[in-house]
């Protein structure tokens, strides 16, 4: 026998690659709804004035619409987008009742501490028909956030106000040290958003949910830094394989 014949294979480690937990996350998100019966759409990340302020009830007074806020381009012609809702909004208005939407993708905004990013994902909801109301809202959030985490985890409505939806609400989860934690914001569709889309508010309402990906991620593995996501720490990212 020879001493090639000798010779053995070199042990290949596997290192192979997986999706990043931020994208694990989302397409986790994405499944869920379309499981529930949200038809997956898209649209584009720079948005005009129109499609991400106008159309959504937000006054040219609104905070949001603040140069410290957002991100304007082309002379303030254009904005990249600062939530998914545009998405919505484009796809309400080529369709009519009933309809259920999902989107999900990245969002700017002038954030950057250990909570917040100027770049971030979100994931939106919408669900249009006759006679929707606060209670099929209140049954869907708890259907999600039971699929998230588990159906033993405490959950909390607090009122608040978004000019798209009325009325609203902040959803929070009770966390394992007693504090707690905003996951989503939600509400019935604002009559004067119905409109803008040309559907018929006396006839139709609708619900409307989104969820910051990163901040459930950061819930559902234990990460306190938002920023740790994208140092590309291959050390950190290995443990989500």
């Amino acid at each position: 026998m020879s001493e090639i014949d000798n010779i053995e294979p070199p042990v290949l480690k596997n290192n192979l690659g997986s999706l990043h937990p931020i994208n694990q996350t989302k397409d986790f998100l994405m499944r869920l709804l379309s499981d529930l019966g949200f038809k997956e759409v898209q649209g584009p990340e720079i948005e005009t004035e129109k499609f991400n302020f106008d159309m959504l009830n937000i006054k040219k007074s609104h905070p949001a619409r603040q140069m410290h806020d957002t991100f304007y381009l082309d002379n303030k012609k254009k904005v990249l987008r600062t939530h998914t809702s545009p998405v919505q909004i484009r796809s309400m208005l080529k369709s009519k009742p009933p309809f259920a939407f999902s989107s999900g993708g990245k969002v700017y905004r002038k954030d950057d501490d250990a909570t917040h990013l100027p770049m971030f994902h979100q994931v939106e909801g919408i669900y249009v028909d006759e006679e929707v109301n606060f209670a099929n809202l209140k049954d869907l959030i708890h259907k999600i956030i039971f699929n998230i985490f588990s159906e033993d985890v405490e959950i909390r409505f607090r009122p608040s106000y978004f000019p798209f939806t009325e009325p609203s609400a902040e959803v929070d989860i009770l966390s394992k040290n007693g504090n707690w934690l905003e996951i989503l914001g939600c509400g019935i569709i604002n009559p004067i958003v119905l409109d803008n889309c040309k559907i018929d508010s006396d006839k139709y309402s609708g619900l409307a949910f989104g969820l910051g990906i990163e901040r459930i991620a950061m819930l559902k593995y234990g990460v306190n830094d938002i920023r740790e996501f994208y140092k590309s720490n291959l050390d950190f990212l290995g443990q989500f394989k």
